[in-house]
């Protein structure tokens, strides 16, 4: 059971990941128009944040890694 809730939360994790880098490309390139540009500016916080994302798909990586092994 366990095998299946990390399975299942690893491609979770991925799937919003990639929803995730999506949304923030087309916000900066200007995909969704003025009225959210404003919003979705390109900033030091962006970097931020995707850092995170990615180090935390990283991490999850490991242990969908780990947990197949076992």
């Amino acid at each position: 059971m366990e095998k299946k809730i990390l399975q299942y939360s690893y491609w979770l994790g991925v799937a919003c990941v990639v929803v995730a880098v999506v949304w923030r490309a087309a916000g900066a390139t200007g995909y969704f128009g003025e009225s959210l540009q404003q919003v979705l500016t390109l900033t030091y916080n962006s970097f931020l944040k995707g850092a995170l994302v990615f180090l935390l798909t990283a991490v999850a990586t490991g242990a969908y890694q780990a947990g197949n092994k076992q």
